[in-house]
């Protein structure tokens, strides 16, 4: 297929990593992803995915639920050991429910099943990449986030600092509660919870301004299992109470 022209300025292409051991589904795949336009390498298996992955950054995994050499969530935790923010779509031809959970606990954002049409896929595959641009880490270069942003506090409290001083003060008393019902969640894998922790948090983050955490909120939300994640959030929590 021709390559799409790159226009000076433009981000560059995303590149994706598509898992699939069959030929006729893996052409089809193929030829749709890179109508995106996008990069993508294809490999048929658990050990060709790993062998790419640890020499390319990707922007999206798309995995096939049965491989030859294993599955596709014991995949995804093998990558994710060492990118823990980058999404991932599932794609396999059993629509069972019980697939869906099995691939969703795995920690797939989304599961496609086969067949599915080229604009189905498309579209899973565009909001996966929107989800994942607020994961990736700040280019090199650029400074990280600080504890808290002041611009966008003043902003969603229409410039009263008063209230906003009020709030971070309720912020800060309610933040080690807080903090140890999420890491109770966790301990227990009480999955309703734990989402009903970080959507509250979430939303007192982006109040108050506290922009670090904020973030950390959002990883540990997309990703529970991540052992960095769950790091970050824990020493963005520390940050802000010493």
């Amino acid at each position: 297929m021709e390559a799409a022209l790159m226009i000076p300025g433009q981000d560059p292409l995303p590149r994706l990593l598509l898992v699939e051991d069959d030929p006729i589904s893996q052409r089809f795949l193929l030829a749709t992803l890179e109508s995106l336009p996008a990069n993508v390498d294809a490999v048929a298996s658990v050990a060709e995915a790993m062998r790419l992955a640890a020499e390319t950054r990707y922007d999206l995994w798309l995995v096939d639920a049965y491989l030859p050499d294993g599955s596709g969530g014991d995949l995804l935790r093998q990558l994710r050991r060492r990118w823990p923010c980058v999404p991932a779509l599932a794609h396999t031809a059993d629509g069972t429910a019980g697939m869906r959970e099995s691939l969703r606990r795995a920690g797939f954002g989304e599961t496609l099943v086969k067949p599915m049409t080229a604009d189905a896929l498309l579209k899973a595959v565009r909001r996966a990449l929107a989800r994942g641009a607020d994961d990736h880490p700040p280019p090199a270069g650029q400074p990280p986030l600080g504890d808290w942003d002041e611009t966008a506090a003043l902003a969603a409290l229409n410039g009263q600092r008063t209230h906003l001083v009020a709030l971070r003060e309720l912020f800060l008393a309610e933040l080690p509660v807080t903090h140890e019902a999420v890491v109770a969640a966790l301990q227990r894998q009480d999955e309703a919870a734990l989402r009903g922790q970080l959507h509250r948090l979430q939303a007192s983050c982006g109040f108050v301004g506290a922009a670090r955490l904020g973030r950390a909120v959002r990883e540990l939300h997309h990703h529970p299992g991540s052992m960095q994640a769950r790091n970050q959030f824990s020493e963005a929590v520390a940050a802000l109470l010493h």
